[in-house]
C-alpha cells in the first residue's frame, strides 16, 4: 500500500513570500490543436520539495548530483504536534535509526494555503538536529515550509553534515500507526539547488 504525501502540483500553487508563483496552462488542446499539452512555470521551493544543500551553502551539488539511494529509505514518524520548538528528547535515541528518513508531524501542515502558513510554523532545535546528524539519517521531512526561520541555522547545519530537507508535506497524520513504511522521495533529476519533489510511503 502506498500512502501519498506530496500536495498536488496546480496552477497558483501557494509559495513562499518572495517566490514566484506556479503557472500551469493547458496551451494545446485536442480540438483546437488535435492533442493535449501542458506547460509548468515552477520554481523548486514549491509545494512539496527536497532542499539541497546548494539552497543555502557553498556547495557545488546540485540535486542531481546525489545518489538516487539518498531519497529512499525507512521511515521514522516522531509526533510532535503542539510544540512551536521541536525539541529533543531522549526517547528519540531508541526511536530514530541510522539511515533513516524522519518525518516530523507538526499538524501545520492542515494550514497550508491560509495566512500564516509560510509565517507562524514550528521550528526545529539545533540539539535536535545534531541527533539527527549523529544517527546519519537520509532525509528530515516536515509539514512546515522550513525547518528554522532566518539566519536558518538548523537548515545550515543539516547541509554542512550532508542531510536534506523535505518541506511541505502533507497527510501525515495517514502514517499514525504504522510501524514499518518507506519513504520515497524522488527529485527530478534536474541540474538545480532543490527540486520539486512526489513524495510517497510505502507501507512493508
Amino acid at each position: 500500500m502506498f500512502i501519498e504525501l506530496s500536495h498536488l502540483i496546480q496552477d497558483s500553487l501557494p509559495a513562499y513570500p518572495g517566490d514566484s508563483l506556479t503557472r500551469l496552462d493547458q496551451h494545446k488542446t485536442l480540438k483546437e490543436h488535435k492533442y493535449n499539452n501542458h506547460e509548468l512555470h515552477i520554481n523548486m521551493h514549491a509545494g512539496t520539495h527536497v532542499d539541497g544543500p546548494m539552497h543555502l551553502t557553498d556547495s557545488p551539488r546540485h540535486i542531481s548530483d546525489y545518489p538516487i539511494d539518498t531519497f529512499i529509505g525507512d521511515g521514522c514518524l516522531l509526533q510532535v504536534q503542539g510544540e512551536q520548538t521541536i525539541r529533543y528528547k531522549e526517547i528519540y535515541e531508541e526511536r530514530v535509526q541510522e539511515n533513516q528518513i524522519v518525518l516530523l508531524h507538526t499538524g501545520h501542515g492542515e494550514k497550508y494555503g491560509q495566512s500564516g502558513y509560510f509565517t507562524e510554523y514550528p521550528v526545529l532545535s539545533l540539539e535536535l538536529a545534531e541527533l539527527f546528524v549523529r544517527k546519519k539519517v537520509k532525509l528530515v521531512g516536515m509539514d512546515t515550509p522550513s525547518p528554522d526561520t532566518f539566519p536558518f541555522e538548523v537548515h545550515r547545519y543539516l547541509f554542512e553534515h550532508d542531510i536534506l530537507l523535505i518541506e511541505n508535506l502533507t497527510n501525515l497524520s495517514s502514517l499514525e500507526g504504522i510501524q514499518n513504511f518507506e519513504i520515497i522521495a524522488l527529485p527530478l533529476y534536474i541540474r538545480a539547488d532543490s527540486s520539486i519533489t512526489r513524495v510517497v510511503a510505502r507501507v512493508k
